[in-house]
């Protein structure tokens, strides 16, 4: 029996996929090169998997602004060519995207049918690498999700966690509000999605996936600090008083309605990730 194939493999997402599943092939940078533009065909054909899915990208979102060449490829095109290939099979494909394809205006949750308007490269190229795949057509889908956390990696939660212990006190961004969303929560819904398309057709297109309830980065870093016992005092600033190269949607809150109705899968309580990502730490 075919394994599922997985593009990517110490990401946020890789990582909990691997502790969910052992029925399945990771190609991270040390087994596959992404830029290298055969190579990818070449592991889809080889292996044979019966679904895809692409946990691999450019995710720097500042650094993106000067490494437009890497971005474009890594968030286009690979995964358009992960798309080409899987639909070469006729197997299920797939990818993750981002809140950040939207502008960030308002205050109503985002739907997949809205507007988008990206404002830097790295939305940009998410939001190319969407309409990529959608392009190469066969039975792919696109999870959008927003504020990624986990014990593994780089994320704000393990930033709190750093800062809340050496400071006594930290300025954290209060007017913007999204949904943290904890990638082993992510990985289960993936793999559900990918079982379920692999036996329904018509399950296709783009979902958002995003936890609740909807906070602002001061908010979240004070529910990190209650749960992690840190005596912390978190102070409100504005995105203007916190400047970065990429400009931030200020709105990134996602409505999920549709991946409730297609699916049956309910958002998760990020706060209750939060509380699994402090035990493995703690572990």
């Amino acid at each position: 029996m075919s394994r599922l194939l997985v593009f990517g493999r110490s990401g946020q997402v890789a990582q909990e996929l691997a502790a969910l599943t052992s029925e399945a092939d990771f190609l991270g940078r040390g087994q596959i090169n992404l830029t290298q533009i055969g190579e990818i065909a070449n592991a889809v054909e080889c292996r044979r998997p019966w679904a895809i899915i692409n946990a691999a990208a450019y995710t720097a979102v500042d650094k993106a602004e000067t490494e437009q060449a890497e971005a474009q490829f890594l968030n286009v095109e690979a995964p358009a060519l992960m798309a080409r290939a899987a639909g070469v099979l006729n197997i299920p494909f797939i990818h993750i995207s981002t809140d950040y394809v939207f502008d960030g205006s308002g205050v109503e949750a985002r739907s997949e049918d809205d507007p988008t308007g990206p404002l830097g490269i790295y939305g940009k190229t998410k939001l190319d690498g969407e309409k990529a795949i959608a392009a190469e057509g066969g039975h792919w889908a696109v999870m959008r999700t927003s504020w990624v956390f986990s014990s593994h990696g780089n994320n704000f939660v393990k930033t709190m966690l750093r800062l809340g212990r050496e400071r006594d006190e930290l300025n954290i961004v209060a007017d913007q509000i999204g949904g943290p969303t904890p990638a082993k929560d992510i990985a289960a819904t993936l793999l559900m999605m990918a079982e379920k398309m692999a036996s329904d057709a018509r399950i296709r297109g783009i979902y958002h996936y995003a936890g609740t309830p909807s906070v602002s980065w001061a908010d979240f870093a004070r529910e990190i600090f209650v749960q992690a016992d840190i005596n912390c005092t978190v102070h409100d600033i504005s995105t203007a008083d916190y400047p970065t190269p990429a400009r931030r949607p200020a709105n990134s809150r996602l409505s999920c309605l549709r991946l409730q109705d297609d699916l049956g899968i309910e958002q998760p309580d990020w706060r209750l990730g939060l509380r699994d990502v402090l035990n493995n730490l703690n572990r």
